[in-house]
């Protein structure tokens, strides 16, 4: 029996310390957002956060997930990424798209406004419909979004005390 904490709940699972955290969250704990692409963590299908971070689930045995946070594409729902992926048409068979979105929200998590430089060195996911450039559109304009938001926030609203 491992112990883990996934999307912010402690569950207990009933597998071996070896199996690969994927086939836990997909078979055991029925959190199916998370794909199986390739097995060896090159497609990035399999994309979660451990601990904030991006990391594919296809390769870190459960026993090595037992001490940190594991959040699933199930755990951000609803998350801006997604009204973007949806307004940018990224989609198209739509397979590796939890998976780019988790790794675009842990992008952007770590460098808010993102550069394309910077986007193309982080998103190493594999997507076969090649939407690379609507990929990296909807993490733009998240990135826009939310600076917008920043910066209204941060705008005195004192209207001028007379």
């Amino acid at each position: 029996m491992i112990e883990l904490k996934i999307n912010g709940q402690l569950q207990k699972l009933d597998v071996a310390e070896e199996m690969p955290l994927l086939w836990a969250l997909r078979d055991v704990a029925k959190l199916t957002g998370s794909k199986y692409g390739c097995g060896k963590g090159l497609c990035g299908a399999c994309t979660v956060h451990f601990d904030g971070k991006a990391m594919r689930s296809c390769l870190l045995p459960v026993v090595s997930a037992g001490s940190g946070e594991i959040t699933t594409i199930e755990g951000i729902t609803p998350h801006p990424l997604q009204a973007a992926w949806i307004e940018e048409q990224v989609p198209q068979c739509g397979y590796c798209q939890s998976g780019q979105l988790m790794a675009a929200a842990a992008l952007l998590e770590q460098i808010p406004n993102p550069s394309d430089a910077q986007i193309n060195s982080t998103m190493t996911n594999i997507c076969r419909c090649a939407t690379y450039d609507r990929i990296r559109k909807g993490i733009k304009r998240v990135a826009a979004d939310n600076a917008s938001a920043t910066a209204s926030n941060t705008t005195d609203t004192t209207g001028g005390a007379e």
